[in-house]
């Protein structure tokens, strides 16, 4: 929250800049309000009430919170939503996107894989998979963990290739467990839409781990709302195409790319750039880094990778995917209200200026008029806890309260 609302977007930059040289300005207008009118009238004591209401009345404190009294309410509603801000520039970012693109596993999915095959692997063969597995924090290597008996098989000099998988030697040879193609080196593995992992020895299989995954709790409405916002979303990732195909057309998403690495998705948002889009990337595993790093402005789930957390400029603590649009509203909401708080600021200082320098401003009414300027300001701001949707702390709740009746009444 602190680095949210501390940290400098353009907005909040432009206003330092003209708050720098609005202080000098004013006190030189002030300055001139004296001399004018001392030497107009002769009543020095008139001027000196009028340079004062001038210097009173012209007070930047409207300007000077135009920004950060929306940043501070745009944190604190995503924060309210389990959407925490890494950056303050992040929200000027994301209100400029125009495109998502998703990674599937972790991600669009829950990354809580359960195995569908099971029954057809030997356990020894499992709790050697799960030797291997226990040195990855990807989802597919954790839930091999989780179903396999120890002990486990130790393998030392564990190497991670992500995008890949993980590969480790032994005396009986070269042990590999990942895609397919790393494992055996094949280029396909068949249209299954199930999740696959190889196990491989010296390059010939020894097991094909099979899994299911649950997609994200409204996924299917969270894409449809970003797409009636005109924004395009593709998917992602290094898994087969099988799989991929299948949750894009489940989704009804169009744009989807299948056994991309890491390297390739990260220059897949570069291309993106350059044709002139901003890109918002959502992903969680060490696959993806590159590709948030690369991208506009990113999002990861609190459930990603420690090093996809680093790279993301938003993370969303919720499982259901309404994080995504609901921080693109607050944050262009969040854009909106700062323009329209720098427009009610130089609009005051058009209107008031003239007024005090008319000589018809006393200080005290000049002082009521700048407090004025500053509590309409804040007051805009606060129109932010009041964006349309509901939130999504209040949908967590109701499905709690739905389980609970579930069970009851089971």
């Amino acid at each position: 929250m602190e680095v949210a609302e501390g940290a400098k977007a353009g907005y909040r930059r432009l206003a330092d800049r003209a708050a720098q040289y609005y202080s000098p300005a004013v006190h030189l207008l002030a300055l001139n309000a004296f001399v004018a009118w001392g030497l107009a009238g002769g009543d020095w004591k008139r001027a000196m009430l009028i340079a004062i209401a001038v210097l009173i009345i012209t007070c930047p404190c409207a300007l000077g919170l135009a920004v950060p009294v929306v940043q501070v309410v745009a944190a604190g509603r995503l924060f309210k939503n389990g959407i925490m801000v890494k950056d303050g520039s992040a929200m000027e970012r994301l209100a400029q996107a125009d495109s998502v693109i998703f990674d599937k596993t972790g991600t669009l999915t829950l990354g809580r894989p359960r195995l569908v095959n099971g029954s057809d692997i030997p356990g020894q063969v499992l709790s050697l998979a799960a030797g291997l597995a226990a040195h990855s924090r990807h989802p597919l290597s954790r839930a091999i963990c989780a179903v396999a008996s120890g002990p486990f098989p130790l393998f030392d000099d564990v190497i991670e290739i992500p995008g890949s998988g993980l590969e480790a030697r032994r005396a009986e040879g070269l042990y590999r467990l990942g895609n397919r193609r790393f494992a055996c080196g094949e280029t396909t593995g068949g249209e299954n839409t199930d999740l696959e992992v190889v196990l491989s020895r010296d390059g010939h299989e020894v097991a094909c781990i099979r899994f299911e995954d649950t997609l994200r709790q409204d996924a299917p409405l969270a894409i449809r709302t970003l797409e009636s916002k005109n924004m395009p979303v593709s998917v992602m990732s290094g898994d087969r195409v099988g799989p991929v195909k299948a949750l894009a057309e489940q989704l009804g998403i169009t744009r989807w790319k299948a056994e991309i690495s890491p390297k390739g998705k990260a220059d897949y948002c570069a291309a993106l750039a350059g044709e002139g889009r901003k890109v918002l990337m959502v992903g969680d595993g060490i696959n993806d880094a590159p590709a948030l790093a690369a991208a506009h402005v990113s999002m990861a789930p609190a459930t990603a990778a420690d090093i996809g957390r680093q790279a993301a400029d938003f993370v969303f603590m919720h499982e259901s995917l309404n994080s995504v649009p609901l921080a693109i509203d607050i944050s262009r909401r969040a854009g909106h209200l700062i323009r329209q708080n720098f427009a009610l600021a130089i609009g005051y200082n058009f209107i008031a200026v003239p007024i005090a320098l008319a000589g018809y401003a006393t200080p005290l009414i000049a002082a009521v008029a700048m407090s004025t300027s500053s509590i309409i300001v804040v007051v805009n701001a606060l129109r932010l806890n009041r964006i349309h949707g509901e939130d999504l702390t209040a949908q967590a709740g109701f499905q709690a309260l739905a389980e609970k009746g579930e069970m009851r009444a089971a």
